[in-house]
C-alpha cells in the first residue's frame, strides 16, 4: 500500500477489488471490522495501527477470493455477473469435456491396441500401449485424471475436481519447464500455448464454481462424453484406420470447426426473442471461440513452412469468427443489468 494513507483508506483500497453493487452494502460494515479485529485495548497501540498497519497478505487474498466469486455470481447477483459467472462456468466445463473426451479415446485405443474388443489389432498409427517408466507413467495417470475431473465437477464435488486439476496440470508445466531450459519439446506434451489456455486457465476457471451457483445439468453433461466421442472421435478413428489421415484437420482446427459448428447450432435461439437465457450460451460460446481462436493463430508458426496449410488454417479462422459474430449480439445482451432470473437448479441451457 502506498504511503500517506491511515488504516481505514488501505482497507478502502483493497475493497475496490468487489463489485460496486457488493461495496455500496457491505463495505462500511467491512471496513469497521477490520478495523476492530486491530484493536487491543491500548490507546497508543491503536493509533500506531491505525496509522502505520496494513491489511494483512491473508485479509488481500481473501477479499479477493471473494471478488471472483462475485463477478462469477449466482442467481442473486446482478444478471452481468451471473451471465458471465454462467458463461465461465460453461465454458469450463466444455474444456474439461473436451480433455475427458481426449482420454476416452486413450482408453478405447489401448483396450483396441490389447485386443479386448476381439478385433484386430488396429494399425500401427492408432496402436497405444502401456507406459513404461515412472515418468511416461506420471503423465498417463495426470491425463486420465481429467475424466475423474470432468465427473466430479459435473456432480458437484468443486473441491475435489479443483484439487485433482492442480494435480493433473503440473506434470505438464514441469515437462513444458524442461523443455524450455533444455531446447527440446518433450513428447507427449504440447506448446505453452495449450497448456495455458486449456490447462491453466479452465483451473482458474472452476472460481467460478461455489455454492452460491446454480449446479451443471448432470445427465446432459454426462450424456456429452460418450455421445461428443462418437460424433467426433469416431469419424477420425475411421479416417485414420482406413489411410485417410490427411484429410484430417489438426487439433487447434478442430476445434475451430466444432466451436464454429456450435455457433450455427445456436443461431435460431439467439435470434429469437423468445429464447429466454439462450444469452449465457451465446456468451459461452463467444468465450469458447476466443479461446481457439487465439490457439489457432499461436499454432500458424507451425506451418510457415507450407502455403497451403497457412490458408487453410486461416479459413478455419475465418469460419470461427464469422461463426461467432453471429451469435455475438445474443452474448451482449445476456449481461443486462437486471436481477438473475430463478434457476431450476441446472446451469441455464
Amino acid at each position: 500500500m502506498s504511503g500517506g494513507l491511515g488504516l481505514e483508506q488501505r482497507y478502502r483500497r483493497v475493497l475496490r477489488l468487489l463489485p460496486g453493487y457488493y461495496r455500496d452494502k457491505w463495505e462500511e460494515d467491512m471496513v469497521a471490522a477490520f478495523l476492530d479485529s486491530w484493536h487491543s485495548g491500548d490507546p497508543d497501540d491503536d493509533e500506531w495501527a491505525l496509522e502505520f498497519c496494513k491489511p494483512t497478505w491473508g485479509e488481500v487474498g481473501s477479499v479477493a477470493a471473494l471478488a471472483a466469486r462475485l463477478y462469477l455470481g449466482g442467481a442473486a447477483t446482478p444478471r452481468r455477473y451471473f451471465a458471465w459467472g454462467q458463461a465461465v462456468r460453461n465454458a469450463v466445463l466444455a474444456v474439461v469435456l473436451v480433455h475427458a473426451v481426449l482420454v476416452l479415446d486413450v482408453l478405447v485405443r489401448t483396450a483396441w491396441s490389447r485386443r479386448v474388443f476381439g478385433l484386430p489389432a488396429p494399425p500401427a498409427s492408432l496402436a497405444v500401449y502401456a507406459p513404461t517408466g515412472v515418468w511416461p507413467t506420471v503423465f498417463y495417470l495426470a491425463h486420465v485424471a481429467w475424466m475423474v475431473i470432468f465427473v466430479t465437477l459435473v456432480l458437484g464435488q468443486y473441491r475435489t475436481a479443483r484439487v485433482l486439476a492442480v494435480l493433473a496440470i503440473v506434470p505438464g508445466l514441469v515437462a513444458l519447464a524442461q523443455a524450455q531450459l533444455t531446447g527440446i519439446m518433450t513428447a507427449p506434451f504440447g506448446p505453452w500455448a495449450f497448456w495455458v489456455l486449456f490447462n491453466l486457465v479452465p483451473v482458474l476457471g472452476m472460481t467460478a464454481f461455489h455454492s452460491d451457483a446454480p449446479p451443471p445439468a448432470r445427465l446432459p453433461w454426462l450424456t456429452a462424453l460418450p455421445v461428443g466421442y462418437l460424433l467426433v472421435y469416431g469419424p477420425l478413428l475411421a479416417a485414420q484406420a482406413t489411410g485417410n489421415a490427411a484429410w484430417l484437420p489438426d487439433f487447434s482446427g478442430l476445434l475451430c470447426i466444432l466451436v464454429a459448428f456450435a455457433c450455427l447450432v445456436r443461431v435460431p435461439r439467439a435470434w429469437s426473442r423468445r429464447a429466454a437465457g439462450s444469452g449465457v450460451w451465446s456468451l459461452t460460446l463467444i468465450l469458447l471461440a476466443a479461446a481457439a481462436g487465439a490457439y489457432r493463430v499461436i499454432t500458424l508458426s507451425n506451418y510457415l513452412h507450407d502455403p497451403h496449410l497457412i490458408a487453410v488454417c486461416l479459413a478455419e479462422l475465418v469460419i470461427l469468427v464469422a461463426a461467432a459474430a453471429l451469435v455475438a449480439p445474443d452474448a451482449a445482451r445476456a449481461q443486462a443489468a437486471a436481477p438473475a432470473p430463478p434457476y431450476p437448479g441446472t446451469i441455464a441451457a
